[in-house]
């Protein structure tokens, strides 16, 4: 019961009891006198009583005089023999008839109200529905509706993707003016997906174009429209494209369009009609059937395009695809320079710097980055957020959280410290690789005893067999320095081989960068909706071309650590005083490491033709 109907109940019981108590005292002072039974006999004997009205309990009557100014009278019934017995007594005695006036009011009103609450309760629950929704208006949107301005973002709120922010504009021109904008004919495209991976702002850009445009903001996800009820996703479509229509011009913004519009018939073994199909298929009439020009936009945002139904991508429903991808360097500068606004920042620090130390970060871990710093200075108590703190919050959120109390004993210590100096090694001597940052063999994370960070200069986009051979030399460069010094192996070295043997494999299935093997790809991986009906990915060579492609990737992982140990072989003193400098620190930074590589042999620059 909400506490408006609550304030009306009980003022309805307050106006009860006030007429009850108004009844009470008009019985008592309406003129009546009520005398005992035996006054009433005096009063009889004596001829003073004019008329009666006998009921079972009580006697009420008039008086021929008067007494005291009332001319009626009442008494309550005594039992004749105990009457006569109190007159030979001389004993006033008088009758009492329990006044049940009030129990037979409550016995009505109580269960009366008992159930008026139970009623008010269940149509509370049914309408306004609990944690999983409403029963009575479960084919009602759950879209959250924010009015105009309620969005509070703006296209200043998000940087990083200026390609894809250009493509909106277009959104919010035509908001703002659809009439000016269709003067020669064009139409907006009716539905805008919004394409990338996780973090980069897609619902952060849907958001800025509904600020922008200051128009009704309706924002769901796509797995709200589904429910254990059949038909219950398609009347949500409905609904919501319904109350569009009420406040065009708006956007519709679906996030996670996956869940709702995954490809019909992927799952043969679990029916070809359930609700998700429903449900798509009302999606798809509502996108046939609304005409842009109204003043609806529909935004959509997934990272899994590839699973997304036909239907729902062709020309006249989701025409438009915008890609948010990840940020470059410059890109990431902008972003944090929007988040470090908010902060006290040491001189030493600058956005650029950050970018550099930050390859593949997408906005929200940019986002994330700035607060880890901002909290990493808190802790040590600095009035100011300085580089070494967002160096510290870099290498919690690569490496993990440093594990004080993992304590090694001095020949895992050892053993640690040649490895990682070995990667560090390798990548230094090596050309076409990313200069080490630190090395370190402080615990960090589940099961990291020690870590290298490289730092690119640029960022990259393309890649030769040869970088990515002495990529993979990088990566066993720890264990070829294991192999090298103790003449054995370890178990630290798992995360490197498996790294180098997904590089080997995608350099071979799907870069064809074996001659052996032609200029074939042979990725399994399922792409698109090749084969929607088949569940696992399909391979679609021999079990020759298999063998070929097990022993081509063995080939170039030994190559890789063959490369890596004869560097290491080469300058082996440096490798045994670097690994001893960092056993006694700990840590090792990039400047202490280009002192002790001072004399390295280095390998001569990878030259390409023009």
């Amino acid at each position: 019961m909400d506490r408006k109907t609550g304030f009306h109940l009980s003022y309805v019981f307050i106006a009860l009891m006030g007429i009850l108590l108004l009844h009470d005292f008009w019985v008592t002072y309406r003129g009546v006198e009520t005398i005992p039974y035996s006054q009433f006999q005096t009063l009889l004997r004596e001829g003073k009583v004019a008329d009666v009205v006998i009921s079972e309990n009580v006697i009420e009557g008039g008086l021929k005089v008067p007494d005291h100014g009332k001319k009626r009278f009442v008494t309550t019934r005594v039992d004749p023999e105990i009457a006569g017995e109190l007159d030979r007594r001389g004993v006033t005695y008088a009758g009492q008839v329990r006044d049940t006036f009030f129990t037979t009011l409550l016995s009505w009103i109580v269960p009366a109200l008992v159930f008026v609450g139970l009623w008010m309760l269940i149509s509370r629950r049914l309408s306004a529905g609990g944690p999983s929704g409403s029963l009575m208006t479960i084919g009602k949107s759950k879209a959250k509706v924010y009015v105009e301005r309620d969005t509070k973002v703006s296209f200043k709120d998000v940087a990083g993707v200026e390609e894809a922010k250009a493509e909106l504009q277009e959104v919010v021109a035509f908001l703002k003016d659809p009439k000016a904008y269709g003067r020669l004919g064009a139409r907006m495209p009716k539905g805008i997906l919004l394409v990338g991976p996780p973090g980069t702002g897609k619902t952060l850009l849907a958001r800025a174009v509904a600020g922008e445009a200051g128009v009704t903001f309706f924002s769901i996800s796509g797995s709200e429209f589904v429910e254990m009820f059949v038909g219950v996703g398609a009347a949500r479509v409905r609904d919501l494209f319904e109350q569009a229509r009420q406040k065009a011009p708006c956007i519709i913004f679906i996030d996670e369009l996956d869940a709702l519009g995954r490809a019909r018939g992927a799952y043969p073994g679990m029916g070809g009609h359930d609700e998700k199909e429903q449900t798509l298929n009302q999606l798809l009439v509502e996108l046939d059937g609304f005409d842009p020009t109204g003043g609806i936009v529909l935004l959509a945002a997934t990272n899994r395009p590839e699973i997304l139904d036909p239907a729902l991508l062709r020309a006249g429903r989701f025409d438009r695809h915008v890609l948010v991808d990840r940020p470059d360097r410059t890109g990431r500068a902008d972003i944090l320079q929007v988040h470090v606004g908010k902060l006290q920042l040491a001189p030493d620090v600058e956005p650029d710097k950050v970018a550099a130390l930050t390859p593949g970060f997408t906005g929200a871990d940019l986002a994330n980055l700035v607060n880890e710093a901002a909290l990493v200075a808190t802790r040590r108590g600095a009035t100011q957020v300085a580089m070494a703190d967002f160096t510290s919050a870099i290498e919690r959120i690569v490496a993990g959280l440093e594990k004080k109390n993992r304590l090694l004993n001095p020949r895992e210590r050892k053993v640690v410290a040649h490895h990682e100096m070995g990667h560090a090694l390798v990548a230094t001597a090596l050309p076409g690789t990313d200069p080490v940052h630190k090395v370190s063999i402080l615990p960090r994370g589940i099961g990291a005893l020690g870590y290298t960070i490289q730092r690119p200069t640029e960022d990259r986009y393309l890649m030769t067999r040869a970088e990515l051979e002495n990529k993979m030399a990088v990566l066993l460069g720890g264990r070829a320095a294991e192999h090298l010094v103790f003449e054995q192996l370890s178990t630290g070295a798992a995360d490197d081989l498996a790294k180098a043997t997904d590089i080997a494999m995608t350099m071979i299935t799907r870069y064809a960068m074996v001659p052996e093997l032609g200029n074939m790809t042979y990725d399994a991986e399922q792409q698109g909706l090749v084969a929607p009906g088949m569940p696992y990915p399909r391979r679609t060579y021999s079990e020759q071309t298999a063998r070929e492609i097990d022993c081509a990737a063995r080939a170039i992982v030994d190559q890789a650590f063959r490369h890596a140990r004869e560097v290491l072989e080469r300058n082996r003193h440096a490798l045994q005083e670097a690994a001893a400098a960092l056993f006694e620190k700990e840590t090792v930074t990039e400047a202490e490491l280009a002192a002790l590589f001072t004399s390295l042999e280095k390998e001569p620059p990878l030259v390409f033709a023009a």
